[in-house]
């Protein structure tokens, strides 16, 4: 071989070499990394899950993923010996002591639950609005947690409610982003109609107007209570029509406006008419609130007259315009001649 053939054919070799050398990088397997932290979602963990750059082996189940929602550890040497067990070697650990896998999930709260099966009962069968709907649950109620793929809204898919018992029963369906069957959630028990009641802190009599004190709030059964239950903000003030005992709850029926005058009491009579305004002692017959008609003894010509309750011990007597005889004729006179003229 001459000189001119050993020039080409060293400067082939030269040429050829990166494109060698690019395959030979082409063709190296990076090595196994265990990872520190692991996240699944369904229920088992995969060799793909622990180890970056599995290759084949990455789809093979080696461990069972914790509960929904929780976290579990495993030291880094069982983890090497499971992976072992299934051909996946040469790990690199990087000091790696231990690996903490974590179990997505969705968490629907207890109070979610209740805020949605009252929201479903709302206005059903008689039942009012969802917030003054209490219920009771056949079996404890905990925070429930599904897989995380649960994506979608609670949507009621069956309501039941039976006026009579009480009873409810209540399907959920919840939606999924990955095309799989609806899950679905049952609750069932007791739903009643609550509100809000003025109830008595002490027993109280006939007549007696009630301090803030004397009443607190409790939210009751409105079939206890009924219709006309009173609030503490309709109470406080009022007079009591009836005694009750301490822990009563308070009606509409059961409270009136304070008596303003009370019998036997002394109050004053205002005297109202024309350029005309006197006042004069006298004792009330009745008792009465502002507005209303009572008998008072005038106590200086000890004649019994009526007015009207204007405030605290105070009754109004107004004058009625008296007609004259004159203007009385007049009238009756003025009328016969208007009939007259008619015919």
């Amino acid at each position: 071989m001459n000189a001119r053939s050993l020039l080409m054919a060293a400067t082939l070799l030269v040429s050829a070499a990166p494109a060698a050398f690019a395959r030979a990088d082409e063709d190296t397997i990076a090595a196994p990394v265990l990872r520190a932290q692991v996240t699944v979602e369904s229920d088992i963990v995969r060799v793909g899950d622990m180890v970056e750059n599995a290759g084949p082996a990455a789809q093979i189940a080696i461990y069972r993923s914790p509960d929904l929602g929780t976290t579990g550890t495993l030291p880094t040497a069982q983890v090497l010996t499971a992976l072992q067990a299934h051909q996946v070697i040469g790990v690199i650990t990087r000091d790696i002591k231990s690996v903490t896998i974590s179990r997505l999930a969705r968490t629907i709260e207890k109070k979610e639950i209740v805020s949605r099966v009252t929201r479903a009962l709302e206005h059903r069968s008689g039942l009012g609005d969802a917030a003054n709907i209490d219920v009771t649950f056949d079996h404890d109620v905990q925070d429930v947690r599904l897989d995380s793929w649960n994506n979608g809204d609670l949507q009621p898919s069956s309501v039941y409610y039976d006026r009579r018992t009480g009873r409810f029963d209540v399907t959920f369906e919840i939606n999924n982003d990955i095309n799989s069957a609806r899950t679905k959630l049952r609750f069932n028990g007791i739903a009643i109609e609550t509100l809000e009641a003025a109830i008595l802190t002490r027993s109280v009599d006939r007549g007696e107007v009630l301090k803030a004190s004397d009443v607190m709030i409790e939210r009751l059964p409105k079939a206890e209570v009924g219709g006309d239950a009173a609030t503490r903000s309709q109470a406080v003030g009022m007079q009591m029509r009836k005694p009750l005992r301490a822990g009563q709850a308070l009606r509409a029926a059961d409270l009136g406006k304070p008596d303003l005058v009370q019998r036997d009491e002394d109050v004053t009579l205002i005297y109202v008419s024309a350029g005309i305004y006197l006042t004069m002692r006298g004792k009330a017959m009745d008792s009465g609130t502002d507005g209303d008609t009572v008998n008072v003894l005038n106590l200086q010509s000890k004649r019994a007259v009526s007015g009207v309750v204007v405030g605290r011990r105070q009754v109004a007597i107004t004058a009625t315009p008296r007609v004259s005889a004159e203007a009385q004729t007049t009238s009756s006179i003025g009328s016969t001649e208007t009939a007259t003229s008619v015919r």
